[in-house]
């Protein structure tokens, strides 16, 4: 790993809670590692004020639990977690659906229609992990496609949860499906179907759901 790099556009702290939240996303730092300020601070070669910053945030967020005699700890991400997570993105993801429907500028849905052709190049190819990175893009496209600046803000913390649990289910799961549910979705979109949108992008939250929770239940019952 290396030391984050200045960037007059990002700031250091920024800059060390990316590097931070995205080891945890990837599983570099599994679900029960310690995490040491100091050790930290000393690798990336930055003062022990951001990283301190960057843990007290990402603890706000959910990824990092202070715990006693221990400091913070990267918390598990289970079953439960998710089903939190999926009730509210049904209702966020389906209104968002909806406002792209209603707002989406072709240059937009052309850049959306790309995303769709790179999910569905990697899942043929047997990319998965690419095609779920791609299938994620997608979905936080569709979000910025509503318009709405606070959905968009209510939404962008739930983003890097959601690819957490992407991460972590991505091995067992199939893209086909969800590519075909993406594009089902572009096509109400393009073709400003409010109603439609809203609908199928419930109805994929809601399958995601099923499959991802089987996943976490037998990753949580084998752990047990």
């Amino acid at each position: 790993m290396t030391a984050p790099r200045p960037d007059a556009r990002t700031s250091l702290r920024e800059q060390v809670y990316v590097q931070l939240r995205e080891r945890i996303i990837e599983a570099e730092y599994p679900a029960g590692t310690r995490l040491v300020e100091r050790e930290i601070a000393d690798e990336l070669r930055v003062s022990r004020v951001p990283v301190r910053e960057a843990m007290q945030r990402l603890e706000s967020e959910g990824f990092l639990a202070v715990q006693p005699r221990r400091g913070a700890v990267v918390t598990e991400f289970g079953p439960e977690d998710a089903a939190h997570l999926f009730a509210v993105r049904e209702n966020l993801e389906g209104l968002a659906a909806r406002l792209a429907a209603r707002h989406a500028s072709p240059e937009a849905l052309r850049e959306l229609e790309e995303l769709l052709t790179r999910a569905r190049r990697a899942a043929e190819s047997g990319r998965l992990r690419e095609a779920v990175s791609f299938n994620a893009d997608f979905h936080r496209a569709v979000v910025e496609l509503s318009g709405n600046p606070l959905l968009m803000d209510l939404m962008a913390p739930l983003d890097s949860r959601l690819r957490r649990l992407f991460r972590l289910t991505s091995e067992q799961s199939d893209g086909e499906p969800m590519c075909g549910a993406h594009e089902q979705l572009y096509e109400a979109v393009r073709d400003r179907d409010e109603d439609g949108a809203e609908s199928l992008a419930r109805a994929h939250v809601a399958a995601t759901r099923t499959s991802a929770l089987r996943v976490l239940k037998d990753r949580w019952n084998q752990a047990g």
